[in-house]
């Protein structure tokens, strides 16, 4: 909708005519077709891109997870997550401690 070269659309326009086009649907606003915009020039498409997300861990689960480790360090991230501690949580602080994987 909103258009190359000489057919470029300001945003406005844009919203304008979403509105037209699609009586039946919620209204957009000018940010949410900014936003869209932005995502389409830097990648190239508007489609969902998935986050990639590190797992938080608070200190206490740390410390204890660290202890378990340092009694057995190579208990399997399965084990301690059988255990008591989240698997996302052991494989993260394994990686981001660069506990090695055999001793």
């Amino acid at each position: 909708m909103i258009g190359y070269g000489d057919r470029a659309r300001t945003q406005c326009e844009v919203v304008r005519l979403f509105q037209e086009t699609h009586p039946d649907l919620p209204p957009l606003n000018q940010g949410t077709i900014s936003k869209i915009e932005a995502q389409y020039r830097e990648m190239g498409h508007v489609r969902k891109v998935p986050s990639k997300r590190q797992a938080v861990v608070d200190d206490d689960t740390k410390l204890n997870l660290l202890l378990a480790l340092e009694e057995n360090p190579i208990t399997p991230a399965r084990q301690l997550a059988r255990d008591k501690f989240n698997p996302n949580a052991a494989s993260a602080i394994k990686k981001s401690d660069k506990i090695p994987r055999h001793i």
